[in-house]
């Protein structure tokens, strides 16, 4: 039931949650960190293993080139791995698996540590050293995050593209990075289709004179053209000699790796502009993600945790991959599609492993809010405690659908946001924290986020601004692959001494921030900014719409219009009169200056495949323009 403060809209947790949470004293954590940043980070640091102790936490003699951990030596698969395999963890489940077609895998951390030894052998003999690049390009399988421990086990960078990027995306992406070994499949299920990846990636190897080895796992039995001297069954080289030391044994030395050495690349997904290879290094990207993960999901040792993204993505390498094996935690992956063959295939797999917590889109929530609450219904989801929320704003009638529908009210929604270049949460609640529909609450101890105007001066609670980080955290970029001048000039240039997130926010009077969106998806219309994200909510609050898009585009008195795509809900049929309702509606709810001049109803969204909507494609698509590069649409 929905307290009375709830119904004001302020959510408290239980006295039960509070209690029982890891962390129930955010407000001491913060005020520490804020006396002393650099011994915050120091005692969490501590929780792991290092071969070497650092001789100094931050470098700040060369900013924004900031270095954590100076000095210090560790590996962050020893820490995810072998450290556990030392212990009683050691038979513990790190990971559970289940196909689209409902096989299941199963690894405990000595079983997942095993099949890593296996395969770093296997890319040492390949030639794979320290510091080489190596492009993973696979479906939602163990073997993807089994690649990447490999990987970074042995002191190569890994360089994941999302499995069912265009010829070109993949292409553009190993030329870039320079890899000379590329692992695959020869194709993945998506909705009960097949995704052609390796003939994906013989098309774009045509153009790719860096790669001498292109490993292949067996994962859908299709045909696929194997090129002799250069294609490897993954398989195969798993069973050869080379696989295990020369006893015999399923066993491979860790990489001993500066604090500061490269961990991955992960290009950010070029809806503007050319693809940046954010680079994230071992050390304090390996504080900072374990750090966060368990004390805003409040991870304990008997808890299963799901976290629906795909490992390709920013969210996958951090709470899917790394943030839970080194916590020990028990992991479940999802190969497919959540509406696949049902739209509650989610709630079942919710249901029948017993997760506890449960981290996913809004994109995901609105499209499964279409098709009603009697799906989830039919299910136990009792073992829920905690759900949490990715990728964008959500809008206060998803969040409400979302607390109300999935958790029954009781479960807090961690509303998390962060990039791909922080590496973790920056702005995030904890259980303990009062919940506001729509707001990622306040930053996470440790760091200072602040809403400044054009001057980089802060603007009073309520006005809207810049989102700025005025200082370090140590899961942050620490360039762009390459480009240092991009990574100076993209990210710190036009506030000096603060990092510019690219999104714009206000912070209310109780310290709460709201995004809004990004820079370039808020609209000024007759002087007023008005974000994308806040017109979005208003269309979706509206009990005949799913999905909402808005664009500004050029108008010769107001200087901008606002023009917006809707998806109906399920069961919905468009009549006479709606758009002009939906224009009422978001005057009634945002007042006439937001009122969209005109309302399109759609079938579909242009997005990426990580579910953003590109809106300089529907730009483009309402002016009869150009629209640039589409290697990043989903199909």
């Amino acid at each position: 039931m929905v307290t009375d403060q709830g119904l004001r809209g302020i959510f408290p947790p239980s006295p039960e949650t509070v209690e029982s949470a890891i962390v129930n004293n955010r407000d001491v954590l913060a005020r520490m960190a804020d006396q002393d940043l650099q011994r915050f980070w120091e005692d969490q640091a501590k929780e792991f293993v290092w071969f070497e102790p650092w001789t100094k936490v931050l470098d700040e003699s060369n900013p924004p080139f900031y270095k954590w951990f100076v000095g210090g030596v560790t590996n962050i698969v020893y820490n995810c791995l072998d450290r556990h395999v030392q212990s009683w963890r050691r038979n513990k489940l790190a990971l559970i698996w289940e196909s689209e077609s409902g096989e299941q895998r199963t690894f405990s951390y000595h079983a997942l540590s095993r099949e890593v030894c296996m395969f770093a052998n296997v890319l040492r003999s390949m030639g794979v050293r320290k510091g080489d690049r190596v492009t993973i390009y696979m479906g939602r399988i163990p073997e993807l995050p089994i690649a990447m421990l490999a990987c970074a086990k042995i002191g190569a960078v890994h360089s994941v593209v999302y499995g069912g990027f265009s010829v070109e995306a993949l292409h553009g992406r190993i030329e870039d990075s320079r890899s000379n070994v590329v692992i695959t499949c020869d194709g993945s299920f998506m909705n009960g289709k097949i995704v052609e990846l390796k003939a994906i990636v013989d098309e774009a190897l045509k153009r790719c004179a860096t790669v001498e080895h292109v490993i292949v796992v067996k994962r859908t039995g299709q045909p696929v053209v194997m090129e002799n001297g250069r294609d490897y069954w993954y398989t195969e080289l798993m069973n050869l000699p080379i696989a295990r030391t020369a006893s015999g044994a399923s066993r491979c030395e860790t990489e001993e790796m500066d604090a500061e050495d490269p961990l991955f690349m992960l290009y950010t997904s070029g809806t503007t502009g050319k693809p940046k290879a954010i680079l994230h290094t071992h050390g304090g990207y390996m504080v900072g993600v374990a750090t966060t993960l368990k004390w805003v999901f409040d991870i304990k040792e008997e808890d299963r945790y799901w976290c629906t993204a795909d490992p390709g993505w920013i969210t996958g390498h951090s709470y899917i991959v790394y943030g839970p094996l080194l916590l020990g935690t028990t992991s479940f992956m999802y190969e497919g599609a959540p509406t696949y063959p049902y739209p509650n295939r989610w709630w079942s797999l919710i249901e029948k492993y017993g997760i506890n917590i449960f981290y996913t889109a809004p994109t995901a929530i609105r499209g499964l809010m279409r098709f009603g609450e009697a799906w989830p219904n039919r299910h136990d989801l009792s073992s829920l405690r905690l759900l949490g929320s990715v990728g964008e704003p959500i809008n206060p009638e998803a969040w409400r659908w979302y607390y109300e529908v999935i958790g029954k009210s009781r479960c807090p929604i961690m509303d998390t946001w962060w990039q791909t270049e922080t590496g973790m949460f920056m702005i995030t609640p904890m259980p303990e924290t009062p919940l506001k529909p729509g707001s990622a609450s306040k930053p996470f101890p440790g760091i200072e986020a602040q809403v400044v105007d054009e001057n980089g001066k802060a603007v009073a609670a309520g006005e809207e601004g810049y989102l700025v980080l005025k200082r370090p955290w140590p899961a942050m970029l620490r360039t762009i692959y390459n480009d240092p001048d991009r990574y100076v000039n993209q990210y710190w240039a036009r506030f000096p001494g603060m990092y510019f997130t690219g999104d714009s926010a206000r912070r209310d009077e109780d310290g709460y921030f709201w995004i809004i969106g990004r820079v370039d998806d808020v609209i000024k219309v007759s002087g007023y900014r008005l974000g994308t994200a806040e017109i979005e909510s208003a269309l979706v609050s509206h009990p005949t719409v799913a999905e909402a898009a808005a664009i500004g585009l050029p108008h010769d008195i107001k200087g901008n219009a606002i023009y917006a795509y809707v998806i109906l809900r399920s069961g919905v049929e468009p009549y006479e009169g709606l758009p002009d309702e939906l224009r009422a509606h978001v005057g009634h709810e945002m007042g006439p200056i937001a009122r969209p001049e005109k309302i399109t109803i759609v079938n579909q969204l242009p997005k990426t495949r990580s579910g953003k909507i590109m809106r300089r494609v529907l730009k483009a698509r309402a002016q009869d323009l150009p629209e640039g590069d589409l290697t990043t649409l989903e199909e």
